[in-house]
């Protein structure tokens, strides 16, 4: 959430009639929190107490557990979690509490099999959310998942698996039908977990102009979103590890704070106790009706079967 100039600002100037129809004009500035009918938007501190810039390691952490990722290992660290980020991640997240007492728990976003090759070779590590999946004994979904309708791209349509990953057969959805799926498939978990990362792509690369076409992309998935989701069972949370795509001004991570959108059955009352990103684990685990205390404390952990986060 940054300034006002539109040379720099792509959120100034993009059409985002879904998130502007849910909160009004200007939302995306940090001018304090917002609450509708519908839902409520909190500027989310994401530097954690901490100098520099915060990091996708230690903010995914944060948030999957609760925990200040950048003060336990004392930086913002990222992007891959380096042993110290890891040991924080494989001391509990969400993902362990609702496999502890026998939840459903996914991360729906799929992986191509080079991806699975370079872990196995160890050409590549592990992302925070990733790594808390696998510790959690869960598997991460993949092409087959895509295929078959229970994954969503990180890019939505599934174009990028076609044009750039060879997966031809892979079907070809709308932007609305996307953010239809996210809900649909969230309805056979307890809770799930959809990363978009082409946002931070874009913060670093490439020109403002396409800055704005993306966040009008991710407007007309959440509009999707939003038009599918069960607010009476699900609790929808929306948020950033950190800020870049609003100021293209530079091509680093800011210290600005990063919109958490909550959207469900009492969205506001658990609005009212999120201030950094530390604070979204706990919204969930009371959602959920988790003990708010880690699986590595043994805490015995139960689970509200019709809430859906």
């Amino acid at each position: 959430m940054g300034g006002d100039d539109p040379a720099a600002n792509p959120f100034v100037t993009a059409a985002l009639p879904y998130l502007t129809g849910l909160f009004g004009e200007n939302w995306f500035f940090p001018n304090g929190r917002l609450t509708t009918p519908r839902a409520s938007l909190i500027p989310t501190d994401a530097n954690l107490g901490l100098p520099g810039r915060p990091q996708s390691a230690t903010g995914q952490a944060a948030i999957l557990t609760g925990r200040n990722a950048p003060q336990l290992v004392g930086e913002h660290y990222g992007p891959k979690p380096n042993p110290a980020v890891a040991a924080v991640i494989r001391q509990g997240t969400l993902f362990h509490d609702v496999v502890a007492i026998g939840g459903r728990a996914a991360l729906i976003t799929p992986y191509p099999q080079p991806y699975f090759d370079a872990i196995a070779s160890g050409r590549r590590l592990l992302s925070s959310v990733p790594l808390a999946v696998t510790d959690a004994g869960l598997p991460l979904m993949t092409a087959y998942d895509l295929r078959n309708g229970r994954a969503v791209s990180p890019g939505f349509t599934g174009a990028g698996w076609r044009d750039h990953l060879g997966y031809s057969d892979i079907p070809l959805i709308t932007l609305a039908e996307a953010g239809q799926r996210i809900a649909a498939i969230a309805r056979e978990h307890h809770f799930s977990f959809f990363e978009h990362w082409p946002s931070d792509r874009s913060g670093h690369r490439g020109s403002l102009d396409a800055a704005v076409s993306h966040l009008e992309m991710l407007d007309e998935a959440i509009g999707g979103l939003l038009a599918a989701w069960d607010d009476e069972h699900g609790l929808l949370i929306i948020t950033s590890d950190h800020g870049n795509i609003e100021d293209k001004s530079q091509r680093r991570h800011t210290r600005n704070p990063v919109p958490t959108i909550l959207a469900g059955r009492g969205h506001a009352e658990f609005a009212a106790q999120i201030h950094d990103l530390t604070d979204i684990a706990a919204a969930a685990r009371q959602f959920l009706g988790l003990n708010q205390q880690s699986t590595a404390n043994n805490q015995q952990l139960t689970v509200n079967p019709r809430g859906e986060t």
